[in-house]
């Protein structure tokens, strides 16, 4: 899937997806080293890794991004 699909898709992917680091910068409209520097803060999900790539969780991303409780 490229980024623009995961972002397009997002509300439909399953909480239980990963998507990139690019779609994450996209969704939080920042850069992707902010991304990683919001990560190792604590503001956003650690990243899972997953064959070698760096995923993160769609359901964690959706309850920090709609400042939902965990």
């Amino acid at each position: 899937m490229t980024i623009n699909t995961e972002v397009r898709n997002f509300d439909s992917l399953p909480d239980a997806a990963g998507v990139r680091v690019q779609t994450v910068a996209a969704l939080c409209s920042c850069s992707i080293s902010t991304v990683w520097s919001r990560s190792k803060r604590g503001e956003l999900p650690k990243p899972r890794t997953i064959g070698g790539h760096a995923l993160w969780n769609v359901g964690e991303l959706r309850t920090v991004l709609l400042g939902e409780p965990a």
